[in-house]
């Protein structure tokens, strides 16, 4: 694919820059030592076609392009974080593990519920902006001090993260005292369940005082399908029995219960 022709999220990748290594460990000391956004942003800049060579690799399995890179940005965002600048090693090289691992999480927890672009878009925001004031803060954000940061509504940011979050399994443990799990499921309840149960109990022995053609005129009915016309044709009574049939048979299940 030639990336370097197209626009990916919004990037026009034949105008990306790319740093020198000496540039970039500049940029990471100036980083390290006063926070500068505008350090960082040319940083994340300058490796952005570090990002796209590294999507190359994932770009076959059907995922959207635009979400791969976005991933990949949050795995150099995550690099530009975490890198230590005591050790002997290039800023590319320690990147690529670093992208390519967030990558493989993305697919491995890829969640099949489509949601909307724009609701991605800010949920990836939202991660990037996450890791930045966990960074220059140390510690972790709140849900308001990142909608602050973007200058997005609370409720929006809460909204796009949980879009974007892993499901719960309804059969998740969540406590076990010698050897009695309790589980997701085991926390939920149905206030209908009862009423449901009980209904069906009544439906059940409402039926049971219908006699044979009664049964089986509503059976075609209502579990085959079938007109009233094609339940006449097959029983051999006239559609307006059928229809006075079904109709008192029906008064007398909603009567018993």
């Amino acid at each position: 694919m030639a990336y370097n022709k197209v626009v990916i999220s919004g990037v026009n990748t034949s105008k990306l820059t790319v740093l020198k290594e000496s540039e970039k460990i500049a940029l990471l000391k100036e980083i390290q030592a006063t926070g500068s956004k505008e350090a960082r942003d040319k940083l994340i800049n300058g490796n952005l076609r570090l990002v796209l060579s590294v999507i190359q690799r994932f770009s076959n399995r059907g995922e959207d392009i635009d979400d791969l890179f976005q991933i990949g940005v949050v795995g150099l965002i995550k690099a530009i974080n975490n890198f230590d600048l005591t050790k002997e090693v290039r800023f590319s090289t320690y990147c690529v593990p670093m992208i390519s691992g967030e990558l493989r999480r993305f697919l491995r927890d890829y969640n099949p519920i489509k949601v909307s672009r724009s609701l991605k878009d800010l949920a990836y925001k939202s991660m990037q902006a996450k890791e930045f004031l966990l960074t220059k803060n140390q510690k972790e954000p709140t849900v308001e001090e990142i909608a602050k940061y973007l200058g997005a509504d609370r409720s929006e940011v809460v909204l796009a993260l949980e879009s974007i979050s892993e499901p719960v399994s309804l059969y998740e443990p969540v406590y076990s005292d010698s050897g009695d799990t309790l589980y997701v499921l085991d926390q939920i309840g149905d206030k209908n369940s009862v009423e449901n149960w009980l209904d069906e109990i009544s439906l059940r022995e409402a039926i049971k005082t219908l006699n044979s053609r009664e049964k089986n005129i509503l059976y075609m009915r209502f579990f085959q399908g079938k007109t009233q016309v094609e339940v006449a044709d097959e029983i051999g009574i006239s559609q307006a029995q059928v229809s006075r049939l079904e109709k008192g048979a029906l008064s007398r299940i909603k009567g018993e219960i």
